[in-house]
């Protein structure tokens, strides 16, 4: 017994050693070579890609389409699988690599035809952008067919196939996949069909009320027409639950410059800090191309060539999201007689059909007929359940119209003209190619110049339009057609303006006398105001009070609450003391502070007992958001136009008096405070915001798989607020984990236009998609602590502290 004990101990070590001698050889093969030679097809010349000391690559080369080709090199070495994935999404593939669980998301982005339309927009596109896409993916592929890397880890652990060569239809498809995160009009259509199951015309506009200072847009009573669609309508619920997710409130950005009369150099600053997703790795991606005609530094998309956010060695800009309404829904009326038909204003049409096969992992292949009309994509249509659908599903279908769908769509020419631009009117001139989404562009240069403009493609609605893009449109009826696009004359646009200044933050960024819509749903303008009041704050800025800007934590939302909270009678000694300790305390979303924590949670139980009696649990669950409540309890608690009637209970009474603000006040106290003490115990004093409020990067897909969620997403705790500057947005509908932050700074950057070698930027993560890589997660603490990277351009500095020197050579 006891030899065979010895025998099974020594098998034991054996395995052991063997284990770790293989987990060692993968962890060193995973990880790119940095230094030394590799001999590559495809070059015109030798490229150097100098890796600073924070692993951020400068490449060097003789021509920009040796730089874009090194570029597709380095992103392959560095990203594999967040490009293997990026590409899977926009093509609708996740299911030949995740299994059936993928299956409706493929069936969404088929029916949208992302892939398609980025085929169709290629051959639209100038030569010159033909070619540097050319050249970025044949970087990649050089990757690929000379990699001595081995795969990353994702690759073993889903079973997926190594990638294909890339395409430059890749790099489109995810283009048009970043306007759709960035646009989220169609789930505010929903909702407003949503709410007409339930709600007057009346309720649903103070639910969802106006722009501070706007008045109701005037539209007709849709409601009526609505509450006859209650299958259709369910439907498209459905639908909206597998689509990727899109635009909510905290996903944004700010920027603001200032020209040298309010800056201590004398000279332009800029920052910039885009609110986006929170992603493991990171969304972005730093790089410097140098070539002959082209030298930018900056935030690269990977699986995109080019630097979307930066500077090149005169003019830097930054982008924040306008919003407009630039999707639309159409109700399309279905001929009786005949379901391949539907009605246009000019009688019946054939609807444009075509079939696509979906392979699933461990499964049969799916087909999918898909249908488009005049408008769009027939979005009803991506779920196998219309046969189960009641009457009006079968009568009417939902297509889906959005800008971005367009084949002469060229942002991404217009982001690759950018980069080269040396002045405001070749910067202007670049953005006319800039299509979806609609972006607030700042700008400043070293000649002293600021400007502004919003390039986009937005649909002019005709004078007839009494739905104004708010609610689905009958699609047979011609007034709810598009009329055009508004020109690019006239998108608003400001340049070395008197006031010295601009910032965006979101906000209404047109006057009332503006000739054109562009939406009704623009952010609440607390991060706008809060940027106004620190720029007054000082005569002269400089970095560091950019700095301090980026790092402000103060929610101008709580101020606006914290003195309807204060007048509440607390029921017990625990929610006396947690009403004490919101006494004195300003707003500010400090990560090290309880009251941040019980003044979220409060309000969280507020929202959901003023609304849930009249939405329903179905619709609370669906839409307890911030966008969607913060405004609209404000102007009940306030009593606007009697609206703390929606405090009142739709179903019973409470002591036979009709329950108030008061009550609810109160109550929603009492149930925050035990929820908070269960949470995180009964010490209040030692309750931390940062602790709830941990910033998480998702990883994709292993976000979803508990085990392997430990290892692969990334946990920082976090100060801020939805509307904070530093802003840090949480979900209100996560029972588990009500604040933990999803949307953040995904990217900070300020900009010295008197030197601009004295730049930094930082983004959320760091530069490796290598779970193994020291380089994985090395940027999270300084970045949630909004520390910089230097954004130095010379090579002589970069390689004063290089990493490695990587030559390519054809």
């Amino acid at each position: 017994m006891r030899k065979i004990l010895r025998g099974f101990g020594r098998a034991s070590l054996l395995l052991l050693l063997l284990l770790t001698i293989a987990a060692v050889w993968y962890w060193r093969a995973s990880l790119p070579k940095i230094d030394g030679a590799i001999k590559l097809p495809g070059l015109s010349a030798g490229v150097d890609i100098v890796r600073d000391a924070e692993g951020i690559p400068h490449i060097y080369a003789k021509s920009s389409a040796d730089a874009y080709f090194a570029l597709g090199f380095v992103h392959g070495q560095d990203r594999l699988w967040q490009m293997e994935m990026n590409r899977r999404i926009a093509a609708g593939r996740l299911a030949e690599v995740l299994g059936p669980g993928a299956v409706d998301t493929d069936r969404f982005l088929r029916t949208l035809g992302i892939a398609r339309n980025a085929q169709a927009i290629l051959a639209n596109l100038a030569p010159e952008t033909r070619a540097m896409l050319d050249a970025y993916a044949k970087g990649v592929n050089a990757y690929l067919s000379n990699r001595t890397q081995a795969l990353p880890a994702e690759f073993y652990l889903t079973g997926a196939p190594p990638p294909a060569p890339w395409q430059p239809v890749d790099s489109i498809g995810w283009q048009t996949m970043m306007a759709w995160d960035l646009g989220g009009n169609w789930t505010q259509e929903l909702l407003r069909m949503r709410l007409s199951q339930r709600l007057s015309l009346a309720q649903i506009n103070e639910f969802l009320p106006p722009y501070p200072g706007d008045a109701v847009l005037q539209t007709q009573d849709y409601t009526k027409l609505y509450r006859e669609l209650a299958g259709t309508t369910e439907q498209l619920r459905m639908v909206a639950q597998v689509a990727p997710p899109s635009l909510v409130e905290g996903m944004g950005s700010n920027n603001w410059v200032v020209s040298g009369a309010l800056s201590e150099s004398g000279k332009p600053l800029l920052a910039n800090d885009p609110h986006l997703g929170l992603s493991a790795p990171a969304l972005w991606y730093f790089a410097q191309l140098s070539a002959p005609g082209l030298n930018v530094i900056g935030a690269t998309l990977p699986g995109i060539p080019g630097v979307v956010l930066g500077h090149n060695e005169r003019i830097a800009w930054g982008f924040t999201n306008t919003g407009p309404d630039v999707q639309d829904l159409y109700l399309e009326r279905i001929n009786p007689d005949d379901a391949r038909l539907y009605q246009t204003p000019d009688g019946w049409a054939a609807f444009k059909t075509r079939s696509e096969t979906i392979k699933v992992k461990g499964q049969a292949d799916v087909t999918l007929e898909i249908r488009e009309t005049r408008h769009g994509p027939v979005i009803t249509g991506a779920l196998p359940i219309l046969a189960k659908a009641p009457l009006d599903a079968r009568k009417y279908a939902i297509a889906f119209a959005w800008t971005a769908l367009r084949t002469d769509d060229l942002t991404l020419q217009a982001g690759m003209r950018i980069d080269t631009a040396r002045n405001w009117d070749e910067f202007v001139q670049a953005t006319k190619d800039f299509s979806a989404p609609q972006q607030n562009m700042v700008y400043a240069d070293i000649d002293g110049n600021i400007g502004y403009i919003a390039p986009g493609r937005i649909p002019i609605r005709k004078p007839e339009n009494d739905l104004k893009g708010l609610a689905p449109a009958p699609g047979w009826d011609a007034r709810y057609d598009w009329a055009g696009f508004i020109p690019f004359e006239a998108l608003p646009r400001q340049y070395n303006p008197v006031s010295s200044r601009i910032a965006t933050a979101n906000q209404k960024i047109v006057a009332d006398d503006y000739p054109y819509f562009l939406t009704s749903e623009w952010t609440l303008p607390y991060r706008a105001k809060r940027i106004a009041d620190l720029l007054d704050a000082r005569p002269k800025h400089s970095l560091e009070s950019f700095a301090a800007m980026q790092k402000d934590t103060l929610s101008l939302a709580a101020q606006d609450l914290l003195p309807l909270l204060r007048r509440t009678v607390a029921r017990s000694a625990d929610a006396k003391a947690a009403l004490a300790m919101l006494g004195g305390w300003n707003g500010e979303m400090l990560a090290e502070r309880p009251e941040p924590l019980i003044f979220n949670a409060w309000t969280r139980e507020l929202s959901r007992q003023i609304f849930a009696d009249e939405l329903g649990d179905e619709l609370m669950n669906d839409y307890w958001d911030q966008r969607n409540v913060q405004a609209s309890m404000v102007n009940v608690l306030k009593d606007v136009d009697g609206q703390s009637r929606w405090c009142r209970n739709v179903n019973d009474k409470l002591d036979g008096k009709p329950q108030t603000c008061a009550d609810l006040l109160a109550s929603s106290l009492d149930v925050a405070v035990a929820d908070l003490q269960k949470r995180y115990g009964a010490q209040m004093s030692a309750w931390r915001w940062g602790q709830a409020h941990q910033a998480r990067s998702e990883h994709r897909p292993f976000a979803k798989v508990g085990l392997l969620a430990k290892f692969f997403d990334i946990r920082v705790p976090s100060p801020g607020d939805t509307y904070t500057l530093d802003v840090g947005r949480y979900n209100l509908r996560d029972r588990d984990e009500p604040f933990v932050s999803h949307h953040a700074p995904s990217l900070r950057v300020l900009y010295d236009l008197a030197d601009l070698e004295n730049s930094r930027f930082i983004q959320s993560t760091g530069q490796s998609g290598n779970v193994l890589s020291p380089l994985y997660r090395n940027f999270s603490q300084r970045w949630v602590d909004v520390s910089y990277l230097p954004m130095q351009m010379k090579r002589e500095t970069v390689e004063a502290h290089k990493m490695g020197v990587l030559t390519l050579t054809p």
